[in-house]
């Protein structure tokens, strides 16, 4: 409502300066919407959204309605050592699967995986007539050479035919066409029937428009379409999304539109059929689903109505949420059109508020009667393979069992136990730094209130330890980021619960309790033996070895050590460990850190471990000791540089800009590696002779797609500045082979301009590339050596032209390095002789083409190609269109119907043929004001773009794709 009319005391909304707001509300039945069950209340389960899916969802539920459509899909042939993720039939047969069998709602995800589809395709949202083409088309394909083959043709294939018959001779051209759905009209049309009355309308050839019959020539002719047959089920398209021509944008039809709950096909004797339509066929159809789109052209919110078994009973799938609805929501309110609210005070003389209703339905599917036995089928377990049943029932059971343990988490811990095993499997092979991956390590899933002496126990069953040789040690997080064993359990520890333990262990760790399980073995590694007696200056050191020839790393043991021993007293230890002999000479390093930063240095063998600030848990790793020839064949010579190396290793997956989702190749780089040795990696890899012809682009971690602009050339400093994308990190770039130097490449400006004829028709568009410094006179002479002139003296200008209005002339002297032309349009034309010529009472003024909008009569849009013409002082506007006529070359009945107007900042003001045109224009500047024009006003019949190809695409919308 607008406060002009709210302020109006006449209208009674304002008394006493109060505005009284009434509000109804509908309070429902349930009291929870969040502990609403759907299967308990309708026996039916929702789809989970995973972010933009709705329109997915609705039609995935339609068609799972379709019992002998799912039961095709049951019946095509799986193997059980398929992957939902990697095959359509698997994943739609175990989504239709969990809808009818499960208890609460079920992800897509598989299904999706299965289309090829990524995260920035599930946020996509897309239109369900087009993923309803590609997805049976798909199946289509897919059922080829099985026993379902033909399912989709059976189900959905009708026929028309379109035919051309001549008036005054005997002559008759008919094809015949398949169709899976049909569009529909819904602007203009009141519901179902007036939209197929349109849809087989027949237009009469007459006049210019003849029809060209073989034999016979020219003939006056009636053209049309007729319906040979009807599928059983019938899918209408109710184009709700339009392109408006006028306005040069999407707009989505809210206007009213009714269908049907019967839809009586062979109305008035047959109207809508051929005369070789089989009429014993009786085509009535009942209404099974009706697809809603709640929202306007630029997105919003999809869900279906359903009525199953086409009962009376209606229900609305809306994602996870199911809901039994009267007959009224799925009919009546999806109509469309505009509502009207009650006056609240009748006795005032209110005007009725009244609202567009955006939420209408836009896809309908019926069933033909005399099909429902067939359509509407038994589909029970039989149906469903034997290998898909045992899977689908295990993933059940496993879901059941994790729901289970979600239930109980609060009874319960996990106890991560890592052994020397497990630091020896990981060591060198999964991880490098730190001793074991606590993810990698198996747990134990105990109760709180279990006594830790009993797990001991559970341990000694598990892993054949005795009790009394087990000894552990608790895990804790330094400040360096380290995580270390860092003491032994106390026997106070030991005596109390596992509860207490996580508890009291979370500041050193995390929600799980982590320990290190210290065994010690006798001599033969066999028999485990009682921990020995921790003197109070006793450390535990755990030991790594490193070989620079063979680059391995791995772990080798641990030992005690007193904190005023020397590490050469524990040489030939060391060596024992390794499998060297007693006298090698090894060179000892301490791991420190290495998050963000590697820190490992050398140890002093000959002081004591207090003063190398060695503590329990610390790690030392040896080698041995490199002489200077050694040192020059090794990649890493020593421990340090080999960490350097490890942390800073990265393999990167390189794939063509051209082909973003297919996979290339990939290369091991370093995180250091600066740009051009990422690039002289890439162009040994693609036998590139010069690495300056390759150009990379880094990756978008949220869209999955290359970002909109290169990598200038040296434009980061390491590989790891590219794989950066905010906070997260990618191992994807794209890569382009130039055919000249980047370097070279980014000196040059590449422009593309359309050129045009004298009559304003873009002839060629074409990409001129030259240095920055270059200038429009210099682009001018290249487009001169590419397109042919009407002489050799012929001068050209570039123009700069948006939304059909030419808003600047170049300067033939005017640097292109800052002209953008993504958002412009660069027009080059020939000047003309009247132009040159031009003397000084004369002028050149914009001339261009408007409509007026048929929604808002004053506003004005413009269309087509702005162009200049020369007015001269005293010429009158009958003279002046005469030669707008001839340069633009229209036909006189069409011109006899344009306006001609002066348009200024928008409002027209329409000439008459006497009038002096340039008297409306001012004579400052030569070419005027893009704001003040000349004006033709006509209908714009020229070809649109390709809008009409999908009427039902939203207009900022990525086709649909199922890659596999």
């Amino acid at each position: 409502m607008s406060l002009h009319d709210l302020y109006d005391p006449h209208r009674g909304y304002l008394v006493n300066d109060t505005l009284i707001v009434e509000a109804d509300v509908n309070v429902r039945k349930m009291a929870d919407y969040w502990a609403y069950d759907s299967k308990k209340e309708t026996g039916f389960v929702g789809l989970k959204n995973q972010g933009a899916t709705c329109y997915m969802n609705s039609l995935l539920q339609t068609l799972y309605h379709i019992p002998y459509f799912r039961k095709a899909v049951y019946h095509m042939p799986t193997t059980e050592n398929d992957v939902p993720s990697n095959s359509i039939p698997l994943a739609l047969q175990s989504l239709f699967y969990k809808i009818q069998y499960t208890e609460t709602s079920v992800s897509t995800k598989d299904l999706t995986k299965s289309f090829g589809w990524d995260t920035y395709d599930s946020f996509m949202q897309h239109d369900v007539q087009e993923l309803n083409r590609v997805l049976c088309e798909k199946l289509e394909d897919k059922m080829k050479g099985t026993a379902v083959e033909g399912t989709i043709q059976q189900l959905f294939e009708g026929h028309h035919m379109s035919y051309v018959e001549c008036v005054n001779v005997d002559y008759k051209s008919t094809r015949k066409e398949s169709f899976y759905d049909l569009q529909l009209d819904v602007k203009g049309c009141k519901d179902v029937y007036a939209s197929f009355d349109k849809y087989v309308e027949v237009e009469n050839l007459d006049g210019d428009n003849k029809y060209h019959a073989e034999q016979y020539g020219l003939q006056d002719a009636r053209k049309g379409v007729l319906f040979s047959d009807f599928p059983p089920v019938l899918q209408l398209q109710l184009k709700r999304f339009e392109y408006d021509f006028a306005r040069d944008v999407m707009v989505k039809i809210n206007d009213r539109y009714e269908f049907p709950l019967e839809l009586d096909l062979d109305r008035e004797n047959g109207k809508y059929l051929s005369p070789e339509a089989d009429r014993t066929v009786r085509n009535l159809y009942m209404l099974h689903s009706v697809l809603v789109h709640s929202g306007g052209v630029h997105g919003g919110h999809y869900y279906a109505f359903i009525r199953p078994t086409l009962s009376d009973q209606w229900y609305k799938f809306d994602d996870e949420r199911v809901t039994k609805e009267e007959v009224k929501r799925a009919l009546e309110e999806q109509y469309g059109g505009e509502e009207e609210l009650p006056q609240m005070n009748p006795g005032l003389n209110n005007t009725p508020f009244r609202f567009t209703k955006y939420s209408n339905a836009y896809m309908l599917v019926y069933i033909r009667q005399s099909d429902k036995e067939k359509v509407i089928c038994n589909v029970d377990e039989k149906d469903i393979a034997e290998h898909l049943r045992v899977r689908l029932k295990r993933e059940q059971e496993e879901k059941e069992r994790k729901r289970k343990e979600k239930a109980e988490a609060h009874l319960y811990t996990i106890i991560k136990v890592a052994s020397d095993d497990d630091l020896a499997a990981q060591v060198g092979k999964e991880i490098f730094f730190d001793l074991v991956d606590h993810d990698k390590v198996p747990g134990f899933r105990i109760q709180k209130q279990t006594l830790f002496k009993a797990f001991k126990e559970e341990i000694a069953k598990e892993l054949g330890i005795p009790v009394e040789c087990q000894r552990f040690w608790i895990w804790a997080k330094r400040q360096n980021h380290t995580y270390r064993p860092n003491r032994p359990l106390t026997e106070f520890e030991e005596l109390q619960s596992v509860g207490y333990l996580k508890e009291s262990s979370n500041k050193a760790y995390n929600a799980e309790l982590k320990l290190f399980l210290e065994v010690n073995r006798s001599k033969d590694q066999r028999l485990p033996q009682r921990p020995p007696d921790r003197a109070k200056d006793d450390i535990l050191l755990f030991f790594k070895l490193y070989d620079p020839i063979k680059e391995e790393f791995r772990y080798v043991g641990r030992t005690f050590v007193k904190a005023s021993g020397k590490p050469r007293e524990i040489l030939e230890r060391l060596n024992e460990m390794a499998g060297f002999s007693p006298n090698q000479e090894i060179d000892l390093f301490e791991e420190i850190k290495f998050d963000p930063t590697v820190m490992c240095e050398p140890i002093d063998k000959n002081s004591t471990f207090k003063a190398c600030q060695l503590e329990d848990g610390d790690i030392i790793c040896f080698q041995k000791s490199t002489s200077d020839e050694q040192i020059a064949a090794c990649r890493f010579p020593d421990v340090p540089s080999f960490l350097e190396y490890v942390h800073n290793r990265q393999v990167v997956h390189f794939r063509r800009l051209e082909a973003p989702k297919e996979e290339g190749f990939f290369l091991e780089l370093s995180k250091q590696h600066t740009y051009d040795d990422v690039v002289e990696r890439v162009a040994v890899e693609l036998n590139v002779d010069d690495p300056s012809k390759i150009r990379l682009t880094a990756h978008n971690c949220y869209s999955q797609q290359p970002k909109p602009q290169p990598i200038k050339y040296r434009g980061v400093d390491r590989l790891s500045d590219m794989l950066q994308h905010y906070t997260q990190v990618s191992d994807i770039l794209y890569y382009e082979v130039l055919d000249i130097p980047l370097p070279e490449l980014q000196c040059l400006k590449t422009l593309k301009v359309a050129f045009h004829n004298n009559r304003t028709e873009e002839v060629s568009v074409l990409s001129i590339r030259l240095p920055k410094q270059s200038t429009i006179g210099d682009v001018i002479n290249e487009i001169k050596g590419k397109v042919e002139l009407s002489s050799e003296h012929a001068e050209l200008r570039i123009l700069e032209v948006f939304y059909h209005k030419i808003y600047k002339v170049f300067n033939a002297n005017e640097k292109i390095e800052n002209i953008n032309d993504q958002y412009w349009t660069l027009r080059a034309e020939e000047i003309p002789q009247e132009e040159l010529q031009m003397g000084p009472n004369s002028r050149a003024i914009h001339v261009y083409h408007f409509a007026r909008d048929p929604n808002q009569n004053q506003l004005l849009q413009n269309f087509g190609e702005p162009f200049f013409i020369v007015v001269h002082e005293e010429e009158t506007l009958a003279t002046l269109k005469e030669r707008i006529k001839k340069k633009l070359q229209v036909p006189d009945d069409e011109f006899s119907k344009w306006k001609f107007a002066f348009v200024s900042l928008g409002r027209p003001d329409y000439l008459h043929d006497s009038d002096v045109v340039a008297s409306r224009f001012s004579k400052r500047d030569p070419y005027g004001a893009w704001e003040h024009y000349l004006g033709l006003e006509h209908a714009d019949t020229a070809p649109k773009r390709s809008h009409q190809t999908n009427q039902s695409r939203h207009v900022y919308e990525k086709p649909v794709r199922i890659y596999n």
